[in-house]
C-alpha cells in the first residue's frame, strides 16, 4: 500500500500538516464531546457526580497509561500503520459508547477510546516536528495545534444540538463520520517508514508506571466519597502509588534501555517545558468538565445552548493562536505571562458567580480562558522541542502528552472534589439556618403552618439549599483554578532567552 501524495512533493509537508492536525481535532473531539452528554448520561445510568465523571477522567487516565507508548511503537512500528490501527479502534470504541447502558459498559468504552486516542497526538507531533524545519516550526505548532481548536468548537456545538434533538448517544456517533475522514487521509498522506529497530520492550518500566497512574487516578477520583485518609482504601491506593513509582524509577536507573529513557530530562528546556506543559494541563480541561453540569442541572440550560457556550471556548482559542501568529517573535516569557494571566483573570470571574449568572457572562468567561490556552500552547511546544535531538523526538513528545494528560486527570479530580466536600459543608451549615427561629423563612411561608410544611414546599427548598451550596462549590473550584494560574507565572522566568535571535 502506498501513498497518494509523493514524499518529494514540495506540498508534502503541509498535506502531513493538515492530517496531523485533523487526527488531532479528533483526539480532542473526543475529550469535550462527552462533557455536554454527562448529565443525561448520569439520568440513564442512575450514576452520582462524582461516577459519571468517570466518563472524562477513565478517558483520561487511559490515554495517560498508554501515551508512554507511542514513543516504543514509533521506534519499533511504521508511524503509519499505528496510526490506522489506532482510528480504527478508536471508531469502534467510539461506536460502543453510543451504545452503552450501564455505567461500567460506558466507562470501559471510554478507557478503550483514550487507549486508542493516546498514541494519536504524540505521533502527529512528532510527524510535524520531522518534516518542518526549525525556521517553520513555531507556525507548523500553531497550525498543528488548531486541531485543539476546532474539537472544542465542533463537538459540543454539533453534539449538543444533535443530542437535545435525538439523545445523548448521538454525541458519540458523531464522531464516526470524523473518524472515517481522518482514516483516508491517513491512508492518502502518511508515507511508509523502512529499516525500523527492533527494540525489547521494557514490560516492567510500563507495568509498574500503568499502576501508579491508575492508582493515583483511583484514589483522587474516590477519595471523597471514602474521606480521604480516614479510609483504609485511600492509605493501600497511596501506598500502591508511591512503590510502583519507586519501582519504575529504580528499574529506569539501572536498565539498559528502560521504557523512558530519563536523558531526555537533563535538557534544560524540555525538563522546563514539562513543568510548565503540567500546569497548562491542569488548567485545559477543567472548564470543559465543570461547565455542563452547572448550567443544565443548576440552571436548567438545554445541551444546544450549552454546545454554543462551550464553543465560545473554542473561538477564544482560536483568537490566541491568532495573536500568536502576530507578536511569535517577542520574548516567551511575556507572552506566556499573557497567556496564563488570562487564565487567571477567567478564573476569578468565573469566581463571582453566582446562582443567576447570565448567558453573556460564562460565555465571556469561556472566551477569555480560550484565548489564554490559545496563547500559551505554541511558545511551549516550540520551547519544549526547541532543543532536542531528532532520535528522541517519539519518546519525547509521548512524555510531553503523558504530563499534559496527567495533570488534567488529577486536577479535574481535585476540582471534583472540591466542588463535592466544601457544597455538603454549606450545606450543612446553611441547612442549620432553616428553622423556626429564622424570621426570613417565616415571612417567605408565612401562608403555611410552620409546623406543618407541605412535603412540595420540604422537596423544594431542600432542592435549593443543594443548588446553592453546590453553587459553592463550584465558586471554591474556581478559585483553585485562579491560584493555580498565578503560580505558574514565576516559572515563566525561568525560560532562558535565545540569543540566535
Amino acid at each position: 500500500m502506498t501513498t497518494y501524495i509523493s514524499e518529494n512533493s514540495k506540498s508534502f509537508k503541509w498535506f502531513i500538516l493538515g492530517t496531523a492536525t485533523f487526527v488531532t481535532m479528533l483526539y480532542a473531539m473526543a475529550v469535550t464531546i462527552a462533557a455536554i452528554a454527562l448529565p443525561d448520561m448520569r439520568g440513564t445510568m442512575a450514576a452520582t457526580q462524582d461516577q459519571i465523571t468517570w466518563a472524562i477522567t477513565g478517558n483520561i487516565v487511559a490515554t495517560a497509561i498508554f501515551t508512554p507508548l507511542a514513543g516504543w511503537l514509533a521506534a519499533r512500528y511504521e508511524i503509519r500503520k499505528i496510526l490506522l490501527f489506532s482510528v480504527i479502534g478508536f471508531m469502534i470504541a467510539t461506536f460502543i459508547c453510543g451504545i452503552s447502558d450501564t455505567l461500567e459498559e460506558i466507562v470501559l468504552a471510554r478507557f478503550a477510546q483514550g487507549a486508542f486516542g493516546a498514541p494519536l497526538p504524540p505521533l502527529c507531533q512528532t510527524l510535524v516536528l520531522g518534516v518542518f524545519p526549525s525556521a517553520q516550526r513555531t507556525m507548523a505548532m500553531a497550525v498543528w495545534g488548531m486541531g485543539t481548536i476546532l474539537g472544542p468548537v465542533i463537538a459540543p456545538t454539533l453534539g449538543g444540538y444533535l443530542g437535545e434533538l435525538l439523545n445523548w448517544r448521538w454525541v458519540f456517533y458523531t464522531l464516526i463520520p470524523f473518524c472515517i475522514v481522518a482514516l483516508l487521509m491517513v491512508i492518502a498522506t502518511v508515507p511508509i517508514q523502512k529499516n525500523k529497530t527492533k527494540e525489547l520492550f521494557d514490560w516492567i518500566g510500563f507495568v509498574f508506571l500503568a499502576i501508579a497512574v491508575a492508582s493515583l487516578q483511583i484514589m483522587l477520583d474516590r477519595g471523597e466519597r471514602n474521606g480521604w485518609f480516614d479510609s483504609t482504601e485511600t492509605y493501600v491506593q497511596f501506598f500502591i502509588c508511591i512503590f510502583s513509582f519507586y519501582i519504575f524509577l529504580a528499574h529506569s536507573f539501572t536498565f539498559k534501555k528502560p521504557f523512558i529513557n530519563l536523558k531526555i530530562f537533563l535538557n534544560y528546556n524540555y525538563t522546563l517545558g514539562l513543568i510548565l506543559i503540567f500546569f497548562f494541563g491542569m488548567l485545559n480541561f477543567v472548564p470543559v468538565v465543570i461547565f455542563p453540569t452547572i448550567l443544565q442541572e443548576l440552571k436548567g440550560y438545554p445541551q444546544s445552548i450549552i454546545g454554543i457556550l462551550m464553543g465560545t471556548r473554542g473561538l477564544g482559542t482560536f483568537l490566541g493562536f491568532f495573536i500568536i501568529a502576530l507578536i511569535g517573535r517577542l520574548d516567551p516569557r511575556f507572552t506566556l505571562t499573557i497567556a496564563f494571566s488570562l487564565q487567571a483573570y477567567a478564573g476569578w470571574y468565573m469566581s463571582t458567580f453566582n446562582i443567576d449568572m447570565t448567558f453573556y457572562e460564562v460565555g465571556l468567561a469561556s472566551f477569555i480562558q480560550g484565548i489564554g490556552v490559545g496563547m500559551a500552547w505554541p511558545p511551549i511546544s516550540v520551547l519544549t522541542f526547541a532543543t532536542i535531538d531528532n532520535k528522541y523526538y517519539s519518546e519525547a513528545t509521548a512524555m510531553f502528552h503523558l504530563i499534559r494528560n496527567l495533570a488534567s486527570s488529577i486536577f479535574i479530580a481535585c476540582c471534583v472534589a472540591v466542588v463535592l466536600h466544601t457544597g455538603q459543608i454549606n450545606f450543612g451549615q446553611i441547612s442549620s439556618l432553616v428553622t423556626n427561629w429564622n424570621e426570613g423563612i417565616m415571612f417567605n411561608f408565612a401562608r403555611e403552618n410552620s409546623d406543618n410544611f407541605s412535603q412540595v414546599t420540604i422537596a423544594n427548598l431542600t432542592k435549593e439549599l443543594n443548588r446553592q451550596s453546590l453553587m459553592i462549590g463550584y465558586i471554591n473550584a474556581f478559585k483553585l483554578f485562579t491560584w493555580v494560574s498565578l503560580l505558574t507565572i514565576p516559572f515563566l522566568f525561568l525560560i532562558k532567552k535565545n540569543k540566535d535571535k
